[in-house]
């Protein structure tokens, strides 16, 4: 069997192996251009879905809260009664802040009950100075 000259078996060198290096730089640079959109467009998803659990956060502790009081007659003193009593197994970080330290207590001398018998934590916020997606700071959420 004759084969070709061309071919890669010839005894010509096969002269197209290989990339070349403007086909390389055409590879990188549209890998760059994708990347520099899909970068931002991933950063804003992750802020939504922080804010999301910070929302879904915000609504167990208030619920908490409102049971702790409601069954014991009395209001926490702290974030840390809820879970010492065993409404929650643990305080929830802020998703914002990244720690469950910073979380903002709102202690009133209001009852919500008339059998209430001492006032304490009625309701909890974000301890981030950050403004949200929908331009109200976190902390008056």
């Amino acid at each position: 069997m004759i084969l070709p000259a061309n071919s890669s078996t010839g005894g010509i060198k096969n002269r197209f192996r290989g990339f070349t290096l403007i086909e390389l730089m055409i590879v990188l640079a549209i890998i760059a251009i994708i990347m520099g959109i899909a970068i931002p467009n991933y950063r804003i998803h992750v802020l939504h879905a922080r804010e999301s659990v910070l929302r879904q956060d915000l609504f167990t502790l208030r619920s908490t809260i409102d049971q702790y009081t409601l069954d014991k007659q009395k209001a926490p003193q702290s974030l840390q009664d809820l879970v010492t009593a065993g409404y929650l197994r643990v305080i929830p970080k802020d998703p914002i802040t990244n720690s469950a330290d910073t979380w903002v207590t709102v202690q009133e001398d209001t009852y919500m009950s008339v059998d209430q018998s001492s006032p304490g934590i009625t309701d909890v916020h974000s301890g981030s100075d950050a403004i949200s997606t929908d331009g109200t700071p976190y902390n008056t959420w």
